[in-house]
């Protein structure tokens, strides 16, 4: 619809271009059943032509809708993603095995929209629905729509680690399920570091929490190295790789704990943005690395008041075994500074209190570095998969330094206050970078109805932001 008259609604261009090949009866139908269209809304229509025995026609928005700054996203290209989501499923309702898909003027957010909004994780169902293949209706921006379907693929990966029960995804198996998505790039390469390997690294944290679970942990270490030196300072992403939460001997309720199997969504999102990067072959060096376990209670496992020892030597009082993700980053933190890195960037589930802050909205980001919030906020904006900046005050460093028996407690003094605040204030005590960024992804874990181009389920966010954040960086070192 355009801006000043609600009523005149206008065909993009693929569409014009099909009214004209069925010589404007798409148009009189349009007119003849029914008022103009509004936003996300469909119709349907059969035996138009006989190359396109059905044809779903969506709503697409405003004309010409751009950035946003209230809503700090580019409007045109969340329209377009939705409304081809609702299209293709349209179609695959009609169990229709491929759709051509109108580019709407942004085909990289129509591939998007296409490749998202038909991803449904029912690999354990004998029932299943129907595939659909989606491809590009025309042969203007080819290009840009693999790009789309590339980023789309990448964050659909992340939503199938997600989205997999913990008994088929553990550490062992998170690793080798990654390996075998890069075994064909060799540009990179790949180390799952055994048990033995993390403990003559000393890395306490880690350990103290895979000790409570049968499941053995993994460090797992991934190379890409796409600069034009090896030896370019790289990207550094590390994600929390719980596969498997139960919050250990500080039990959580046991309503909704299924839900847990996703706590490794830091891992999943960074290790899928490193196989998008390798499959668009970014011209930047990357490393990825996930420290892998199960948190779970046993006669192993840590005890609340317990002391344990991170890499960098710093001692830690574990006041709440379910504060855990903080303790596996410290090691994995302290581990990335080994890469002479340009930026570390961290991805977590990390505390419920992001959830409570920001809801499904945005990725919480807290960082020392103006210019690294820069790019990951314009990243954002594009991909619109928000992201939103929160503090890094002394204020709440000294809530975890003011501790009784260690250098620092797991959780801030005041419990439940700046829950999201103090576990950032926690991690940053194991960085010395002047680059680095803490994404608190707990709030955009899974998705009801909030994103309308994701179905229900884990959504692998904020996957294409972490891509399109890479993209931007490598464009920096080139110029």
């Amino acid at each position: 619809s355009s801006e000043k008259d609600e009523g005149a609604a206008q065909f993009t261009s693929a569409g014009d271009a099909f009214d004209r090949l069925v010589s404007g009866k798409l148009r009189e139908l349009m007119s003849t059943c029914g008022p103009p269209l509004k936003k996300g809304k469909t119709r349907v229509f059969h035996g138009l032509h006989q190359d396109f025995p059905s044809v779903v026609v969506v709503g697409l928005g405003k004309k010409n809708a751009g950035v946003n700054d209230q809503e700090n996203w580019n409007e045109g290209k969340e329209n377009i993603r939705a409304a081809v989501a609702v299209g293709c499923r349209q179609i695959q309702d009609l169990e229709i095995p491929c759709v051509e898909v109108d580019p709407c003027g942004d085909a990289q957010a129509a591939a998007e929209g296409a490749v998202l909004g038909l991803h449904e994780y029912n690999e354990l169902k004998q029932k299943k629905k129907p595939v659909v293949t989606p491809q590009l209706h025309g042969s203007a921006e080819r290009e840009a729509w693999q790009k789309g379907v590339t980023y789309a693929e990448g964050q659909n990966l992340a939503r199938y680690l997600m989205e997999a029960p913990a008994n088929y995804i553990t550490p062992i198996k998170f690793a080798e399920h990654i390996e075998q998505k890069l075994r064909s790039f060799s540009s990179v390469k790949v180390h799952i570091r055994p048990e033995s390997w993390i403990a003559t690294q000393q890395m306490g944290a880690f350990l103290s929490v895979a000790k409570g679970s049968a499941e053995p942990p993994v460090f797992l270490e991934i190379h890409y190295l796409g600069g034009a030196n090896a030896s370019d300072s790289p990207l550094v992403f590390v994600g929390k790789g719980v596969t498997f939460d139960s919050g250990g001997i500080s039990l959580k309720p046991s309503s909704g704990m299924d839900a847990m199997r996703a706590d490794m969504g830091g891992a999943a999102t960074v290790c899928s943005a490193i196989v998008t990067a390798a499959a668009l072959n970014l011209p930047l060096n990357i490393i990825g690395l996930a420290p892998l376990c199960e948190n779970m209670p046993s006669g192993k496992a840590n005890k609340p008041g317990d002391v344990v020892r991170a890499k960098n030597g710093k001692t830690i009082q574990v006041d709440n075994t379910d504060a855990e993700g903080r303790l596996l980053l410290a090691d994995a933190l302290c581990y990335a500074h080994n890469f002479n890195a340009r930026a570390i960037v961290n991805a977590a589930t990390l505390t419920g209190a992001m959830d409570v802050a920001l809801g499904s909205a945005a990725a919480g980001v807290f960082t020392n570095s103006s210019w690294l919030w820069t790019h990951l906020y314009e990243a954002s904006i594009l991909t619109g998969d928000r992201v939103w900046r929160m503090p890094l005050f002394e204020h709440y460093t000294k809530q975890v330094t003011d501790c009784p028996l260690a250098d620092l407690s797991n959780i801030g003094k005041y419990s439940r206050a700046g829950g999201a605040c103090t576990a950032a204030a926690f991690l940053k005590e194991f960085v010395t970078a002047s680059h680095w960024a803490h994404l608190d992804i707990a709030g955009v874990m899974s998705n009801k109805d909030e994103v309308p181009y994701l179905r229900k389920g884990m959504a692998g966010r904020p996957t294409r932001t972490l891509v399109e954040f890479a993209a931007r960086l490598s464009q920096d070192s080139q110029n």
